[in-house]
């Protein structure tokens, strides 16, 4: 009896003790395009990070794949990324590997991931396999294919899944100074991966738009994908919440800590008092369903980004207004809104009367032409505006000719009659219901959230 006590007791602590192992890992910085100074730290850090906190071991590095007369050649690559050799290990990652890898079998690789197996990938891992060396199975794997990237730049980050093992330490924003990537528009797809740091406008020009930082992705049958585009400088890979945040990516990534990978609902919604209240959503957050443009043959300026409703237009050029399908007469209607320095645009309450959005640090500024002013017609009672590229909340009650408005928690206008159009007006129909219309022909602007209750 005793012997069979001890022999069950070996084999439980036999059993912990595989467990407790440390998973296995490989980390690759090879590269045949632009090679970062930092890779050195890059290597030092993720062992380090293996080490002290007894998650994986770093089991080898695979290097070169650049300058032969630097010793970069190809041979690393080929020897240690076969598939017998990747059978050893757990994990993968890419720590600023660019260009054409040399890897024995790219599409076997891939499917070593996809059968419960992680990539892990830190900055220019997205500029791997990409361009000229395009290899679009990785790139689909991966989820995104760089572009390119502006100056270096202080950003806030907003942290899409606070729970998530690479971001529950960062807080609510991350804000990091750091080479912030751009991905090209056929490879990314925000609905099929989880959001995990995002920036909601340009890092350079703060135009709105869907500018993914890091995510998670669940993968074939049971594999793993965590990448983050941060991780240039050799500052940013001491510090120590990026540590966090790549130490909690990793983790995830090996199956030693839960967190989501299923992809993110971008969908706008509305709280449970506004539904009783019997507000109804007018712009879902993923599709244009319930808007038309103005004019059809106008340019297609407009598009659904990460849960908002984005006017993109470059330097000198002019887009589209689009206007809801259905029509209002008295309502009350809420919405949030935000613009890039220097731009222009509106909400019309009817089609007819305008709310100015603008950057108010705008020279063309002028009076009842400022944001939030009843344009041509009324200037705020109270400064309430908010800088350009700070999200914006708006809440307007039109009753008869009769315009309430408050902005960001002031109100600027109580009551004020609108008879007549305000200008880029759709028709002069004034006693009647009409459209909530997003001027689109201006300047660049992003919406969300906008939803309406009818009054009549």
């Amino acid at each position: 009896m005793k012997l069979r006590l001890l022999t069950a007791a070996l084999v439980a602590v036999g059993s912990i003790a595989a467990e407790a192992a440390p998973k296995k890992v490989l980390v690759v910085t090879a590269t045949k395009g632009f090679r970062h100074s930092s890779i050195a730290t890059a290597e030092n850090v993720i062992a380090t990070l293996g080490e002290t906190s007894g998650a994986f071991t770093v089991v080898d590095y695979v290097r070169g794949g650049g300058d032969a007369k630097k010793g970069q050649d190809d041979s690393d690559v080929m020897e240690k990324m076969t598939l017998a050799k990747l059978a050893q290990v757990d994990a993968v990652i890419f720590a600023n590997t660019t260009g054409n890898l040399a890897i024995p079998d790219k599409d076997g690789f891939i499917k070593w991931v996809e059968n419960g197996h992680a990539l892990i990938g830190m900055h220019s891992c997205s500029d791997t396999f990409d361009g000229a060396a395009r290899h679009q199975p990785f790139i689909d794997l991966l989820g995104a294919e760089f572009k390119t990237h502006g100056a270096q730049v202080q950003v806030d980050a907003y942290n899409q899944d606070p729970s998530h093992p690479a971001t529950k330490h960062l807080g609510p924003v991350y804000t990091i100074f750091d080479e912030i990537y751009e991905f090209t528009d056929a490879s990314w797809h925000r609905d099929r991966v989880h959001g995990l740091l995002t920036l909601d406008k340009h890092p350079q020009t703060l135009a709105p738009g869907d500018y993914p930082i890091a995510w998670s992705k669940d993968v074939g049958h049971g594999g793993k994908v965590f990448y983050t585009s941060l991780g240039h400088r050799e500052d940013v890979w001491t510090s120590a919440l990026y540590q966090q945040h790549i130490l909690g990516g990793i983790k995830w990534a090996l199956g030693l800590e839960k967190g989501s990978g299923k992809p993110t609902d971008t969908a706008n919604s509305i709280s449970a008092d506004e539904k009783k209240a019997g507000f109804k959503l007018l712009f879902d957050g993923k599709t244009m369903n319930g808007w038309k443009y103005r004019r059809a043959e106008g340019p297609k300026s407009w598009s659904v980004q990460n849960g908002m409703l984005v006017n993109t237009l470059g330097k000198g050029e002019h887009g589209t207004d689009i206007h809801t399908e259905e029509k209002y007469k008295d309502f009350v209607v809420r919405f949030e809104y935000q613009v890039p320095p220097g731009s222009n645009s509106g909400f019309y309450l009817r089609g007819r009367y305008e709310l100015q959005i603008f950057d108010n640090a705008n020279k063309d500024g002028h009076a009842k032409g400022l944001n939030g002013d009843l344009y041509n017609v009324a200037s705020c009672a109270v400064p309430a505006a908010r800088k350009a590229g700070q999200w914006q909340q708006g809440e307007a009650r039109m009753v008869g000719d009769k315009v309430t408005y408050i902005l960001n928690g002031v109100k600027v206008h109580d009551n004020v009659p609108v008879s007549h159009g305000t200008g880029g007006h759709l028709d002069d129909d004034n006693d009647k219901p009409g459209p909530i219309l997003l001027q689109g022909d201006h300047g660049a602007a992003g919406f969300r959230n906008i939803r309406i209750q009818r009054l009549d």
